[in-house]
């Protein structure tokens, strides 16, 4: 059902808590270039903790897309993310695939915390440093039925149709591989600044060795400046996007963000802390924030001396043409980084493993 790789173009197709990016690409000699694009926003309470609460607004939220945009293909590719979906790199005994295949339910009943007859799995064995070993990294991945069948009947009653279903980390990894050159002696933290969620995933040797999910996003960031400044929840999106409200600027509503940045470090440093004690590197070489948060004034720096790692804005799109009579080049620079996931997801095809 989902696969871990990327190889008739697809709709990469994100429906994240506070809005749905639908992104369609073609190949090209040269690599690929922007067919469509769109972006249509959620109401807050539409989306939680992953679970889609409010069915119709995202049905009409696809097909109002896919109408505005002109996008014709009905194929797409979409990713599930949260405490449902469980990412773990386990050693196995070198064996044949068809071994593999029969082996995976009974190992997976260790990992998972739920039935496995209630889990969709799928895995994929990681190059191994020394081909002649007698053990084998295999990445497993676990995701509950139920949130991905809730995924499939929106898409099949919003007229479309899924051919592949990823996971947000993995969609990040594929964004990353073709919008950077990829240094394979250094080690990446990929962090997507979602609204409800930030997905971490940690490229070594270009390899995901560690993923994580944490429910701390850029609504955390809102709901400070509500509390503190006692605004609608409106009114705190604005100011903390840059905007003026009542006469209250970005300044006004610093404390508010500061407290929560201070969250997000502590966060992210926690992961990378987990990520060196069972790693055979203690050094990440740079952070490639993305997500609708990553531009918020301040963080790249604030998050710099935090961490003390170099943090440094995706943009998904550098490495991908687009044509500028179609689409405004000071729009897709400002929207860039929230189309990781969905980019990462239109490089998928049917098919893919």
């Amino acid at each position: 059902m989902f696969g871990l790789g990327r190889k008739k173009e697809t709709v990469g197709l994100d429906i994240g808590a506070s809005s749905v990016k639908a992104v369609q690409l073609a190949r090209t000699r040269g690599g690929y270039e922007l067919v469509r694009l769109g972006v249509a926003p959620l109401h807050p309470e539409t989306i939680v903790d992953g679970v889609i609460m409010d069915s119709g607004t995202v049905i009409s939220a696809i097909q109002k897309i896919f109408t505005d945009n002109q996008i014709k293909s009905k194929d797409v590719v979409v990713a599930v993310s949260g405490h449902s979906v469980i990412v773990k790199k386990i050693k196995l005994a070198r064996m044949k695939p068809e071994e593999l295949e029969e082996a995976i339910p009974f190992e997976a009943e260790q990992y998972v915390p739920y039935a496995v007859e209630d889990v969709n799995l799928d895995f994929q064995v990681l190059e191994s440093t020394n081909p002649e070993a007698n053990e084998m990294d295999v990445l497993l991945v676990a995701v509950k039925k139920d949130i991905i069948n809730d995924y499939l009947s929106i898409i099949s009653t919003a007229g479309l149709q899924t051919v592949v279903v990823d996971v947000d980390a993995f969609a990040l990894q594929n964004a990353f591989e073709i919008a950077s050159d990829l240094d394979r002696e250094q080690v990446v933290g990929l962090v997507n600044l979602g609204a409800a969620v930030m997905n971490i995933n940690i490229l070594q040797g270009g390899v995901s060795e560690f993923t994580r999910d944490s429910a701390l996003g850029g609504n955390r960031y809102t709901e400070s400046i509500q509390k503190m400044l006692g605004l609608s929840y409106e009114q705190s999106e604005t100011l903390k996007l840059g905007g003026e409200v009542d006469g209250r600027t970005f300044e006004d509503a610093r404390p508010a963000i500061d407290m929560v940045n201070t969250e997000l470090a502590g966060e992210i440093r926690r992961s990378f802390d987990f990520f060196r004690s069972s790693s055979h590197s203690d050094t990440i070489h740079r952070v490639i924030l993305s997500g609708g948060c990553a531009r918020l004034p301040g963080l790249v720096e604030f998050l710099s001396e935090n961490l003390e790692i170099p943090c440094e804005v995706a943009n998904p799109l550098r490495n991908i043409k687009a044509d500028p009579k179609a689409f405004d080049p000071e729009y897709l620079e400002v929207i860039a980084p929230q189309l990781a996931v969905a980019v990462g997801l239109a490089l998928r095809q049917a098919g893919d493993k």
